[in-house]
């Protein structure tokens, strides 16, 4: 199986630019007072701010160990420190290469099925829509909770408008997932006309290729279905997996409040709250796009700043918030992920080394 170690081009550089200058501009476009934020980045509180980075490894954590508690309840061993690692590494993935979380979620599908073998490939799929249905179901309970408490208060009808909009959004694409998961005809008639795409395509090039893959598809998306049956008739298992993806996206929730109170910036705190959840809510959302600007640079950058502004945070502070946000979210996760990626890589080379000296011996 090819290795599926990702490049940097010159091309994925520029794109981070741009997005980097998109924000500057934004921030000019405004009239924002560049020196004040640099002012208060510096007067930051650092053990607090230290206290936010650490929690991006809880988060973390606790993100790996709802995936894993899936995993292990359909017969795939992993180990805590490896499906620790595996999250690592997709998340990294999910930054350098713009398409969400799927292009994450893929990689911790080869990963592991070149740990296993092909033989697992459908429940790991199982494990990992079903992660996803979580996670979304959690991101929609939140940003409505949000939406409630903003309610005790007079808000803006624009905030009111885009959450009640992300969250039907959410609900659908979750209603949506959830029958292309029941529905196992629906499932292969897909795979099918995309393959007779690829066939029409080659010209029959590809015919016994596209044959094998068709054959190869059927099978995984059958374990497939089969492991959601399974997890339809574990509601325990499920339940444990939503309450440990709860405790992720609060931990996370906690480091943009902590970010906030390392500045010195306060205010009531039902209100600061809702606030975290709304706007972080809504700029997860905003990520999922995939527009195809590797490492999220810019356009999450402007939403997050945009939504603590309209909620009635003051510019300066707000742009300092986000900018400190995104260097424990963005870059921190990046650096780390980026050392852990070439760590698994590098272990995965040593072991095949070790395995053929073995067979020659």
């Amino acid at each position: 199986m090819a290795s599926t170690r990702p490049k940097v081009t010159w091309k994925t550089l520029v794109m981070l630019l741009v997005g980097i200058l998109a924000f500057i501009l934004y921030l000019f476009v405004l009239r924002v007072d560049i020196p004040e934020i640099v002012e208060k980045i510096q007067s930051t509180n650092m053990p607090l701010y230290l206290l936010a980075a650490s929690l991006i490894f809880v988060e973390m954590f606790l993100y790996a160990m709802a995936w894993r508690s899936l995993l292990g309840f359909l017969s795939v061993k992993l180990s805590v420190l490896k499906s620790y690692l595996y999250v690592w590494y997709g998340n990294f993935i999910d930054i350098i290469i713009p398409a969400e979380s799927i292009s994450g979620e893929i990689s911790r599908a080869y990963l592991i099925a070149r740990e296993h073998g092909n033989a697992v490939s459908g429940k790991v799929a199982a494990s990992l829509v079903t992660h996803r249905l979580i996670g979304m179901s959690v991101g929609a309970a939140t940003i409505g909770l949000g939406t409630i408490m903003l309610l005790m208060a007079p808000v803006n009808p624009l905030i009111f408008n885009l959450s009640i909009f992300v969250t039907g959004a959410t609900i659908f694409f979750i209603i949506l997932l959830a029958i292309l998961c029941v529905k196992i005809d629906w499932t292969l008639k897909i795979i099918d006309r995309l393959i007779k795409i690829f066939e029409f395509i080659g010209g029959g090039r590809w015919k016994s290729r596209l044959a094998k893959a068709r054959e190869d598809a059927f099978k995984i998306v059958g374990t497939f279905h089969n492991s959601m049956k399974e997890y339809a008739h574990a509601p325990k298992v499920v339940l444990t997996s939503m309450l440990l993806s709860a405790f992720s996206w609060f931990s996370y929730l906690a480091i943009c409040h902590i970010v906030f109170l390392a500045l010195g910036y306060s205010k009531p705190s039902l209100n600061m709250i809702s606030i975290i959840f709304v706007t972080q809510s809504i700029t997860t959302a905003v990520k999922s796009i995939p527009i195809g600007v590797p490492f999220e640079v810019g356009l999450p950058e402007i939403t997050m700043t945009t939504l603590y502004v309209v909620l009635g945070i003051p510019f300066d502070v707000s742009a300092t918030a986000t900018i400190l946000t995104r260097i424990l979210s963005l870059w921190l996760k990046f650096f780390v992920g980026f050392a852990i990626q070439q760590w698994v890589e590098i272990s995965a080379i040593k072991a095949s080394l070790k395995a053929a000296k073995t067979d020659k011996g």
